[in-house]
């Protein structure tokens, strides 16, 4: 399945995720770092039409693998009692093929990482329950989340965000165009950003600008 992400891969990373895709047969989320209730990085290989549905859905609200990370450190399957699932997400998933599943969470609930894998076929081995969880756990530690950007970064964005173009937010901050994109290159790596817009809706979701 093709891999969807909101930032760039590491070499780490992108090792750590390979695992996940040998057993998740169904595919695979992984959100890293929620900062009010949005992931600082996300990737994905679950079903698109799947992940449409899910959205549309608003089930992001109701997900019972989200409720209960927000609860616990650990990792569990779909099947498990201790995940209350009222709204009926589990069987809706199971009408795109994702039958068996799990979930796991590392981190505080005010930086938490959670990591959802399913297939078709059969439940998830006591083996790859704990393949999950160390998983996410390295990647939770490999995605840092930034506490700050520099003043200088800060700058950056608020100008572009303002609507103006680079050379008219480099002349407001007294800087060359070449040293405004600068900033802007190193506020995007610090963000895990891909592109400037991106950067700037991800600082002022985690409350940076």
């Amino acid at each position: 399945m093709p891999l969807e992400g909101s930032a760039p891969l590491t070499r780490a990373v992108e090792e750590a995720l390979l695992g996940l895709s040998d057993m998740a047969v169904q595919g695979y989320c992984v959100g890293l770092h929620f900062r009010r209730s949005v992931p600082l990085a996300r990737f994905s290989t679950l079903n698109s039409v799947w992940m449409e549905h899910y959205t549309n859905k608003g089930f992001v609200l109701r997900d019972p693998c989200l409720g209960w990370a927000c609860s616990n450190n650990g990792v569990v399957r779909w099947s498990d009692r201790r995940l209350i699932d009222p709204y009926g997400v589990f069987p809706e998933a199971k009408r795109f093929g994702l039958n068996f599943g799990a979930v796991a969470c590392e981190g505080p609930v005010t930086s938490m990482s959670v990591g959802v894998i399913a297939r078709s076929d059969r439940e998830f081995t006591d083996a790859e329950l704990q393949h999950l969880f160390r998983t996410i756990r390295t990647l939770h530690c490999l995605v840092s989340p930034p506490d700050r950007l520099t003043l200088s970064q800060i700058e950056a964005l608020r100008v572009v965000s303002s609507g103006n173009r680079y050379a008219g937010a480099a002349a407001q901050l007294g800087i060359s165009e070449s040293a405004l994109k600068a900033r802007l290159y190193s506020a995007r790596e610090r963000l895990l950003a891909r592109t400037t817009p991106e950067a700037i809706r991800r600082a002022k979701e985690i409350g940076l600008i």
